[in-house]
């Protein structure tokens, strides 16, 4: 803390994000010397002026990008207000764009002829179901490489990126389909390449969690009613979780495969070949018999 009670650490973080700059932060906290100690920044990004323009405006107030970073006092499970309000705008874009999606885009809604008022009806009905079965997904995905790196004695928060979501939801609008890069947890402090990997592997480690839980709980589900909606939130569920793990494990960019492959090239062999077997084998319906297999409990 400086003179005036404020951790120095939250200037890293309170400029805006996704910039072409990188700098390390001023200050961060000592990282968990895990007996491997070797120093690897991780790196900071920041953008030298908020975005704008009116896709943005409508999604959130344009004072956001004033509102300073909350005094962290220390909690492990602290979450600044920039953070909920990038949490919330990701999730929401995120469900809006799988709502375009689910009708097909603006083709598909021509292609219907349905009036407004029912194509809106139908978006927020499918955009209600996808955020509580694919919210938990992306967020928990999220919140996954947060708490460890701050187990490691690193500062992590998530920031959204504006460009991505709305690339993402022109995307589901025109084409009909989702592909969109929502944001991510971004961390400031030293750690070793095997910290960074586990840091990264948390995520995709956090889908097949909930991947697994979705398998039991939905298949009971299903057994007390196999109505269209259980189905559809247990599908969206499975193969939301499983795509999400999937396509972070490609070793390309940012995504976290590239960090795991870094670390340690057998465990990110198992982790990608597994995961894109799970996704294909959820999206190709083979998991289906095992789902039947719960439901059958009942």
């Amino acid at each position: 803390m400086d003179g005036n009670g404020r951790d120095p650490r939250l200037n890293a973080l309170e400029e805006d994000f996704f910039a072409s700059v990188d700098r390390a932060p001023p200050n961060h906290s000592r990282a968990r010397d895990d007996g491997a100690r070797r120093q690897q920044h991780v790196r900071v990004v920041f953008e030298k002026t908020p975005p704008s323009g009116a896709f943005l405006r409508g999604f959130m107030n344009p004072s956001y990008y004033d509102t300073p970073v909350s005094t962290n006092t220390g909690s492990f499970w602290h979450f600044s207000r920039k953070e909920i309000n990038d949490l919330t705008l990701a999730t929401l874009a995120f469900a809006l764009a799988l709502a375009l999606m689910r009708v097909g885009g603006i083709l598909g809604i021509l292609r219907t002829g349905e009036t407004p008022f029912v194509v809106f009806i139908e978006m927020a009905i499918w955009g209600t179901l996808y955020i509580f079965s694919l919210g938990p997904a992306f967020l928990l995905h999220e919140m996954a490489h947060k708490f460890l790196a701050r187990h490691y004695g690193c500062w992590a928060e998530f920031r959204a990126d504006p460009s991505g979501l709305k690339t993402g939801v022109l995307i589901a609008a025109i084409l009909g389909f989702v592909f969109m890069a929502p944001g991510a947890v971004m961390v400031a402090g030293n750690i070793t390449r095997e910290q960074n990997g586990k840091i990264a592997l948390a995520g995709p480690i956090s889908n097949l969690v909930l991947y697994a839980i979705g398998l039991v709980l939905g298949g009971l589900l299903l057994g007390l009613s196999d109505g269209a909606i259980i189905s559809a939130f247990v599908q969206a569920w499975l193969w939301g979780n499983s795509i999400l793990a999937a396509f972070n494990m490609i070793p390309l960019g940012p995504l976290d495969g590239r960090k795991v492959k870094q670390w340690n090239e057998p465990i990110f062999w198992v982790f990608f070949i597994g995961t894109i077997g799970l996704a294909y084998g959820t999206i190709s319906g083979q998991i289906d018999p095992y789902l039947d297999l719960f439901s059958n409990l009942i």
